[in-house]
């Protein structure tokens, strides 16, 4: 992850400091790309700890298409949310907030955001993009046309949080599946590194369902920034020495129906030995 660590040198020495939707306050560049090999190793960060459980649930619960905060809770702990009152989940705070704010149901059984990722995903407009992507796959691996999209504009002011990544495009090359990623807006210290490995488990998922070898992944930032109270953590981070990717082990599956059945533990990084965790606030 030695492309990341550039990524954010690069931002503290040629960004500007400008203003938020947050209040915080950023140093931020506009226009940012990195690669990964997905066939070396799993581009996990090995700088700080990676919420691993985190990322294979949200990810889990977008395929699902669901947008209930306490769905993701039962699907993170593996347990029923009638058990889960006092467990959070990384969109915990959106939903008493912003959630809220909007008017959907904030209790104990039910936590809504509106029609955000998982909606979008799986029910864009009454259409299926999961479903769609995997019979291009499948039945016309060529395409050019093989786009998963969260922006949907007039549903926008209905969520809770606006998609941060936006769009991906799937691209089949030599029996390889390749994914790049364009992000709108990239915290980059506490979202980007959970972002690019859950695209690239993604990646994975899809290319296990389609028959696919994986290729690479290349993640695109528009407004890529960091937030004034990361600066110390970023600079922390930054006098630490990457080491060796983990390798990925995935649970069988051979179809959507299976994959969505798994349990978030069933998902591993081998041979993953980060360092220790750099704890931040998360702007909202």
């Amino acid at each position: 992850m030695k492309q990341y660590l550039d990524a954010l040198e690069h931002i503290l020495e040629n960004g500007e400091d400008v203003s938020d939707r947050t209040g915080v306050g950023t140093r931020s560049v506009f226009g940012y790309q990195m690669r990964f090999n997905l066939r070396d190793s799993f581009p996990a960060v090995t700088t700080k700890r990676l919420a691993w459980k985190s990322v294979v649930s949200e990810l889990l619960w977008f395929l699902e298409g669901s947008t209930d905060e306490r769905r993701l809770a039962e699907i993170l702990f593996e347990r029923d949310r009638s058990e889960l009152t006092d467990k959070n989940t990384i969109w915990t705070a959106n939903a008493n907030v912003q959630g809220k704010a909007l008017g959907y149901r904030n209790d104990e059984e039910h936590k809504f955001l509106g029609p955000v990722y998982g909606s979008q995903w799986r029910n864009f407009g009454s259409f299926d993009q999961i479903e769609n992507i995997l019979d291009q796959l499948k039945n016309d691996p060529d395409s050019r046309r093989i786009v998963l999209s969260a922006w949907n504009v007039p549903e926008i002011p209905d969520m809770a949080l606006p998609p941060c990544h936006t769009m991906s495009q799937f691209k089949v090359i030599n029996g390889k599946l390749s994914c790049q990623l364009y992000q709108r807006s990239a915290d980059m210290f506490l979202g980007v590194p959970f972002n690019i490995a859950s695209y690239a488990l993604l990646t994975h998922m899809l290319a296990h369902l389609s028959g696919l070898e994986v290729g690479d992944f290349i993640w695109t930032g528009g407004d890529c920034h960091i937030y004034s109270n990361h600066t110390e953590q970023v600079k922390q981070q930054l006098e630490r020495t990457p080491v060796a990717g983990p390798v990925l082990q995935m649970p069988e599956f051979t179809t959507l129906d299976e994959l969505l059945a798994t349990k978030t533990s069933a998902y591993a990084l081998l041979d993953y030995d980060p360092m220790p965790t750099i704890k931040a606030p998360m702007a909202i």
